[in-house]
């Protein structure tokens, strides 16, 4: 027997972080939940690949921690910092709205971490940040 709670299912971070960020983020920046088809070739105008990264409930069944792991790769150094900045910008500023089907209560950057990513041996490392953010949230 039910305890005369309604469940809803949670929604889906990873695309409503996505949808939010394309349209604020530059013009032609990759924004997607997977790193795209010949992504060295689109290195100039910046890759920004959402991952779901874990989370649990915060208030069954209302809300939930939700955790992102964010690639984001440059042609430099500092353009993948600059992205990187952006994003978290964007995502701390969408607390206390809804978006995407998606109600956001708190957001919080966790780590930004330098971690360049080396595709073999006799190839120079790729500027990449990974950032992590976690969201309180709830459907919309």
């Amino acid at each position: 027997m039910s305890g005369g709670l309604q469940v809803a299912a949670m929604p889906d971070v990873e695309q409503a972080a996505v949808k939010y960020l394309k349209p604020l983020l530059p013009a032609g920046t990759v924004v997607g939940t997977e790193w795209p088809d010949r992504w060295d070739t689109k290195l100039a105008v910046g890759i920004v690949s959402v991952t779901l990264g874990g989370g649990g409930s915060r208030q069954k069944p209302v809300t939930v921690d939700r955790t992102l792991d964010i690639d984001i790769l440059g042609a430099t150094k500092k353009q993948a910092r600059d992205l990187a900045a952006s994003v978290s910008a964007h995502l701390i500023a969408a607390q206390g709205t809804a978006q995407h089907g998606v109600r956001i209560y708190g957001v919080d950057e966790t780590s930004l971490i330098w971690l360049p990513y080396t595709p073999s041996a006799e190839t120079d490392t790729i500027p990449r940040y990974v950032l992590v953010m976690s969201m309180v949230v709830r459907p919309a």
